[in-house]
């Protein structure tokens, strides 16, 4: 899951702990509800539910949900405008799907070149950007998708390719500032019985859209900057347009975890990697790895960090409750822990910020599955709504229409 070879390998193991299926369910596939929740059920089946309000109810997927056919997509997608789109690794093809009719239906698709999955994706108006490592071509690709006609166009970049012992790269960042496109990677070591990545991260300033590498940082400050953002965020722009990055060297990313997990800064006022900042989470009072990283607004942002002594390794690391929510102050850099339950699952969209509020959805193994409301005004956090209890896993949870 951690490198474009190591996703391939992670997801068919995804597929042989979950592959069960389950019933169906009914729901009213011609409204555009506000909200999408990605569930997967106790039994193994996988649902997703709409709706226009998570402040408060109750949800079963059951009764009100789509099941999700074909099912282990929840790494995949992205999601907007009531439009599911995700980028097929077995065929590399880019498809859209919505919900008609209570079914989950493909309704158009474009076929990309090269042998590769999405790293980090971003959205230029109604044009997604793409990117990702073709793992046959040995380079970074890239797809310029315009989603209203799924016409797209494609290109490598030309980033220096792994070279051993690195077999692997991935593309942890994509980020347009002051006219340039930033690409942020690293490189991995990986076979059937081994994972590793460098002890570096690297920044490329390229132009765009001539995508020339104009200059290169370099920081041995910790590794894997980003990550893949279908899976969760790992990087967002302040109110000045500065550009904030978690980098990842846990055991469930980078594997390389004698380096801290740390937060790094791009300026926008010189457009370059701040080499003054460095927000360090494996020493501050978290002493853990993290990975999903959300911006509240007024220089707060929240981050998801393992507890150490909870879970034994990746065999258990998706199963067992152990993943703290905390604030942290950017410029302070202080943090403090969410008086929330203990969460599970390795990866997941699990944080929607909106209207000056953070909605987080918890998985925890008793006490029931909500959607909890944090105000970072008043530090107040009150629960919204809940879940059925054959729910194990709300694995996303996010805007799905305007």
């Amino acid at each position: 899951m951690k490198g474009s070879v190591g996703k391939l390998f992670f997801s068919l193991y995804l597929f042989s702990v979950f592959g069960l299926t389950g019933c169906g369910g009914s729901e009213d596939s011609t409204s555009r509800k506000k909200y999408s929740l990605y569930v997967m059920l106790k039994d193994g089946s996988e649902y997703i539910t709409r709706t226009d309000s998570i402040d408060s109810g109750e949800t079963d997927p059951l009764v009100s949900g789509t099941k999700v056919i074909p099912p282990r997509l929840f790494y995949d997608l992205i999601v907007r405008d009531n439009s599911y789109y995700r980028l097929n690794w077995k065929d590399t093809r880019f498809i859209r799907t919505a919900i008609e009719n209570n079914e989950f239906k493909e309704t158009g698709s474009v076929q990309l070149t090269g042998q590769w999955s999405i790293d980090s994706y971003v959205w230029r108006g109604d044009t997604l950007c793409i990117f990702g490592f073709d793992v046959k071509n040995q380079a970074v690709r890239f797809a310029n998708i315009a989603t209203a006609n799924l016409q797209a166009q494609e290109q490598n970049i030309s980033l220096p390719k792994p070279a051993a012992p690195f077999n692997s790269m991935s593309v942890g960042f994509a980020n347009f500032m002051n006219g340039h496109l930033y690409l942020g990677y690293t490189y991995h070591k990986t076979d059937l019985k081994s994972y590793t990545t460098s002890d570096t991260l690297y920044v490329a300033q390229l132009t765009y859209p001539g995508l020339k590498v104009v200059k290169t940082f370099k920081d041995t400050r910790s590794t894997y900057p980003g990550g893949v953002n279908t899976r969760q965020s790992h990087y967002f722009h302040d109110e000045k347009g500065d550009f904030y990055f978690i980098a990842c060297p846990g055991i469930a990313l980078g594997d390389n975890p004698s380096k801290p997990t740390g937060i790094f800064r791009i300026n926008k006022s010189t457009g370059e990697l701040d080499k003054d900042y460095f927000f360090n989470i494996s020493t501050s009072p978290i002493h853990n790895h993290g990975y999903g990283f959300w911006y509240l607004g007024n220089g707060k942002a929240i981050v998801r960090t393992e507890r150490k002594g909870v879970f034994r390794g990746m065999e258990d690391h998706w199963l067992v409750p152990h993943f703290d929510f905390f604030v942290l102050d950017l410029e302070k850099q202080t943090t403090e822990r969410l008086n929330l339950p203990l969460d599970k699952g390795t990866a997941r969209n699990c944080v929607l910020v909106e209207n000056g509020l953070a909605y987080i959805s918890i998985n925890p193994n008793a006490g029931g599955n909500y959607v909890w409301i944090y105000n970072p005004k008043t530090g107040s956090l009150k629960k919204g709504l809940h879940f059925s209890d054959d729910v194990d896993y709300i694995l996303r949870l996010e805007r799905l229409n305007p």
